[in-house]
């Protein structure tokens, strides 16, 4: 990834992120909010749901956990936008058997990139956020 790429969301829009880190790929997710400077990339990590555009959905999505997830994306304010951050929130992962395993978010919220890998690495995390960036561009 070149960390000199800069993402101009608009003049004055800055895009806010609300992670819901759920298992291993969440702390993958939060090393590449936490690590990288992405005031630059016109991204501020610390949203809350009242706020964040950006919901990113990372690890395994249980049956149980799966009501607190869509309830948090009902609070998510116009424009909002989900990237789905790794093998378990896209599919299911190696858990895609389980009974109690959501085989995708994808299936009942509206993805707009997915990240793939088991755990993907943050730089991964950030080409998702270039691939949202260019999807809302375009």
């Amino acid at each position: 990834m070149n960390t000199a790429v800069e993402l101009d969301w608009g003049t004055t829009y800055q895009v806010t992120v609300l992670d819901l880190g759920l298992a291993c790929c969440g702390v993958e997710v939060m090393a590449a909010l936490n690590g990288s400077d992405l005031a630059g990339y016109g991204i501020d990590p610390a949203g809350g749901p009242d706020r964040a555009q950006v919901l990113v959905v990372s690890g395994t999505i249980t049956d149980v956990m799966l009501p607190a997830i869509l309830a948090t994306y009902r609070e998510l304010p116009e424009p909002k936008y989900v990237l789905s951050v790794g093998a378990c929130s896209n599919t299911g992962g190696p858990y895609w058997d389980s009974y109690a395993v959501t085989k995708g978010i994808d299936q009942l919220l509206p993805v707009h990139v997915a990240v793939p890998g088991c755990p993907p690495r943050p730089e991964a995390l950030l080409e998702g956020m270039v691939a949202l960036h260019k999807l809302v561009r375009s």
